[in-house]
């Protein structure tokens, strides 16, 4: 069950669904997710399978989910398992798995009944004669001079292309419905076209035409009992042809169309042939680069169901298109994190320390919480050494007052141990910081040093204890809130989207943690571990993101 403790969203469409329960046009609803596998999901789906998904589940109603796999020259059953396994870790159950080709048969009879109805013809034009003959958004069309062949005719140039006769671009079937129409997609629309050689993931080479989505959508639809047909604005023009399609066949079921807002986010790109692009040219390392918005990447990097199911409902569902900032989403995982990750400490920019007046084959065992605000989550043991790591950034031989870390000649407490006192810098031949050499007040283990003021708490890790880790850090994909808008997307990604730390050490409890587990590094940020370790075998966590919001400027 995918519901979370919060009230359902409230929005246009379910306002029409629980209208058109209220007057008994429908006395139950089916919805139903249809992608085509052709790439991988992203977040924009993943807005359509909480609205769908969610739909059925908040009205005791039926979601289906279908594959729209009517172009096999794209299609893989790998992206068919990708599609399945992302709706699953959504958190959401199908009623019933369903592929448009499951209907080829029936979809084959209706476009023989149009023909019949003389109300679909085959067409000998070109692609691109196709394209001159329907006009423009100012002038009409003309008819095809293959519009107006015999029903006996049309019915013989069918079955021979479906028996393989003719070759591929030579002849299509097309609605005869109107050329002079002010919507393009009402002009004489294509129903099917010829495809030879292709192996279909699901019938083989079972068939030689395929039909257009814009006539197997609807058809499918109603086969399938669908009450509303839930799809993004830019099929708004396509209305008029998916109710064409259904009242001119046989066909008892006429679901409702009813289109809403696409998912538009900041420093992203959303379209399925860009994001191939970035795969396809090594621009990233695969569908589930976390860098990506696809649903498996942001898995990778490790966002959480139910922190992309809430992103889902904050942004709403409405009729007007609009761009959300990244903010919104990291916002929501990290509200998510912030209550269930488990703190641990990670040291990124290791700089070793030397506690001079620690015992040298001392191991300490401390205790450190899991969650400060949480104390059922219990917590770690943690082991101080003589020499323990803490992060480059985190000393200064000199520094103002505001800087509340680790100063020559001054006290820090390292978090969940002592008070510790910078006492003596030692370099390396060419003059870089090698180590720092300080000492500890035993005393200061839970309590505070009598008349002296610690500056502040930093994070360390046992040098001696501590496990070598590769930590990687991410940027933003794109330079700008919209890639491509000036020119060629590519030239607007960001070199440095990507930051690969390699000597990085972690405390131990991280040692042998799954992929997948979420932590928040103390005053690091949100990580996860990845489903992969680095070449050297060192475990890899990726940043989900970081402890405040980063996106404000």
């Amino acid at each position: 069950m995918s519901s979370d403790n919060t009230p359902a969203p409230k929005n246009f469409i379910r306002q029409i669904i629980e209208e058109d329960l209220a007057s008994g046009k429908h006395t139950s609803i089916h919805t139903r997710f249809p992608p085509e596998p052709n790439g991988y999901l992203h977040i924009g789906h993943a807005k359509s399978i909480v609205l769908n998904f969610g739909i059925g589940e908040d009205y005791n109603g039926s979601t289906n989910l279908r594959f729209d796999d009517t172009n096999p020259a794209k299609e893989e059953e790998a992206f068919v398992e990708a599609i399945k396994e992302d709706v699953r870790w959504l958190g959401y159950h199908w009623s019933d798995l369903r592929f448009a080709s499951d209907y080829f048969e029936q979809l084959y009879d209706y476009a023989v009944e149009l023909i019949e109805a003389g109300k679909a013809y085959v067409c000998d034009l070109s692609a691109d004669e196709v394209r001159e003959y329907r006009g423009t958004l100012t002038e009409a069309g003309r008819e095809s001079p293959y519009r107006n062949r015999s029903v006996a005719e049309n019915l013989d140039l069918f079955a021979r292309m479906r028996g393989g006769e003719f070759e591929d671009g030579t002849r299509t079937l097309r609605a005869k419905i109107d050329m002079a129409s002010p919507n393009m997609n009402m002009r004489d629309p294509t129903l099917y076209r010829i495809r030879h050689g292709l192996v279909h993931h699901q019938t083989g080479d079972a068939w030689c035409i395929y039909p257009m989505y814009d006539f197997t959508h609807p058809i499918s639809d109603a086969i399938e009992g669908i009450t509303h047909s839930l799809c993004t604005l830019e099929f708004e023009d396509h209305r008029p042809l998916y109710d064409w399609v259904l009242d001119n066949i046989s066909i008892a079921c006429h679901p409702r169309q009813i289109e809403f807002a696409r998912l538009n986010l900041e420093y992203t790109v959303m379209s399925k042939r860009k994001l191939t692009q970035l795969v396809s040219e090594g621009h990233v390392n695969g569908w589930d680069d976390p860098r990506m918005p696809t649903i498996a990447g942001l898995r990778r990097r490790g966002y959480t169901p139910e922190s992309i199911r809430q992103f889902c409902n904050v942004i709403g569902v409405t009729r007007s298109d609009s761009t959300v900032e990244m903010g919104v989403l990291e916002n929501a995982i990290r509200s998510d994190l912030d209550v269930h990750a488990p703190r641990r400490m990670a040291v990124l920019r290791p700089l070793k320390v030397v506690i001079t007046n620690y015992p040298e084959d001392q191991v300490e065992s401390l205790q450190g919480p899991n969650h400060p605000k949480n104390e059922a989550m219990g917590t770690r043991e943690l082991l101080l050494t003589r020499e323990i790591y803490i992060d480059r950034e985190d000393f200064r031989e000199e520094a103002n007052k505001k800087y509340k870390r680790l100063v020559l000649g001054k006290e820090v407490r390292l978090r969940n141990a002592y008070v510790i006192r910078a006492d003596e810098v030692i370099r390396d031949e060419v003059g870089e910081i090698r180590e720092i050499h300080c000492s500890y007040d035993p005393e200061t283990l839970g309590r505070n040093p009598e008349g002296r003021k610690v500056r502040g708490v930093i994070h360390w890790v046992s040098a001696g204890k501590g496990i070598p880790a590769q930590i990687r850090l991410y940027d933003r994909l794109f330079r700008v809130p919209t890639p491509g808008k000036d020119g060629d997307f590519l030239s607007d990604l960001n070199p440095e989207s990507l930051s690969v730390l390699t000597d990085c050490v972690v405390e131990p409890s991280l040692a042998r943690v799954e992929a997948g587990a979420r932590f928040q590094f103390e005053r690091e940020g949100y990580f996860c571990r990845d489903i992969e370790d680095a070449d050297d075998g060192r475990p890899v966590f990726n940043q989900v993101v970081s402890l405040r919001d980063s996106w404000g400027g």
